[in-house]
């Protein structure tokens, strides 16, 4: 289901005294199984699909991978230099694309919708491949920057003497920061919405801000499951191989999507479906019900485009 957009203006205050919840506005989801349980129910039914998942986004970063070989047998220093060039442009244009379509999956393991990985992942790479691939692009040119400030400003501080240098650093790694958390909401409503792509960016900036406290949460669960990764990458890399293409990206998105995907249903896809005098199909337990090629009438509900603008002085939140 792609949500519909609505151009007419809302408050979000107004919006959730007035619909709120699913419960407020007079429907409840069918799950009875919420927070942790309903995460660990999801986790137990579909581990092995995660892992298969998994395997096949990992083959998206087989271009980086090849830059060490090319490194270690292209004889020539301008032949290893283009190949990298190449392996790096490859990598940062389909990324993109291979996480819309993971997230793609990802969202309909959430949903209760039923999914075939393989198909339905090439089916979201296709069809989001022009803003995932900026998008994507993008993240590349931000953990690039990220890596050469953890580099060139603790060198250059200790070379002039100064330690005003580590300021720069640090506003780094605060926009590094606020784009990850832009990134736990843009790929979920790439697939889940007909957003234009600066609207998309627009949400999520937003999003970024409105759930502060669960985007932090989700943070502490990605670093908990990298500070595990990393002493088996130090001592027993073998074994760190071998897990790679079975852990944890999956699992990572799926943490990211658990947690994110019902800040976007309550802000952007709920309250147009209550604008609408409607009932999100999602919280009726009906997603699975409607195939993508036979739901039409959830692909394209409208064609305007609902944004949430930053937060402004008065009271509540505003969507346009």
């Amino acid at each position: 289901m792609r949500s519909a957009e609505n151009g007419g203006m809302f408050n979000l205050s107004q919006l959730n005294n007035e619909h709120g919840s699913s419960e407020t506005a007079g429907y409840s989801s069918p799950r009875k199984k919420t927070g942790l349980r309903l995460f660990f129910d999801i986790l137990g039914r579909k581990f092995w699909q995660l892992a298969g998942l998994n395997l096949l986004y990992f083959l998206f970063f087989m271009p980086l991978l090849l830059i060490v070989p090319a490194i270690r047998f292209i004889p020539s220093d301008a032949g290893v230099l283009i190949a990298m060039l190449v392996l790096g442009m490859t990598f940062a244009i389909i990324i993109g694309p291979a996480t819309a379509g993971m997230t793609k999956v990802l969202r309909c393991y959430l949903i209760e919708k039923h999914t075939f990985v393989v198909r339905d992942f090439f089916r979201a790479f296709r069809a989001n491949f022009k803003k995932a691939s900026i998008i994507g692009f993008i993240d590349c040119i931000i953990v690039l920057s990220a890596v050469a400030a953890v580099q060139v400003y603790p060198a250059l501080a200790v070379q002039m003497g100064t330690k005003l240098l580590y300021v720069p650093m640090v506003i780094t790694y605060s926009v590094v920061l606020l784009v990850l958390m832009m990134n736990y909401y843009i790929y979920l409503m790439l697939v889940a919405t007909s957003l234009s792509l600066k609207n998309l960016i627009k949400n999520s900036f937003a999003l970024a801000f409105v759930s502060m406290k669960s985007n932090l949460l989700t943070t502490l669960f990605l670093v908990l499951i990298l500070a595990f990764m990393y002493p088996i990458l130090l001592y027993a890399i073998p074994l760190f191989m071998t897990l790679l293409p079975f852990f944890p990206a999956a699992f990572m998105g799926y943490i990211i999507c658990f947690n994110s995907y019902p800040v976007i249903q309550k802000y952007v896809i709920n309250p147009y479906y209550a604008s609408i005098g409607e009932i999100n199909p999602e919280l009726m337990g009906l997603a699975d019900e409607f195939d993508d090629e036979d739901s039409e009438m959830f692909e394209k509900l409208d064609e305007k485009e609902r944004v949430i603008e930053k937060r402004k002085k008065g009271k509540g939140k505003r969507i346009s």
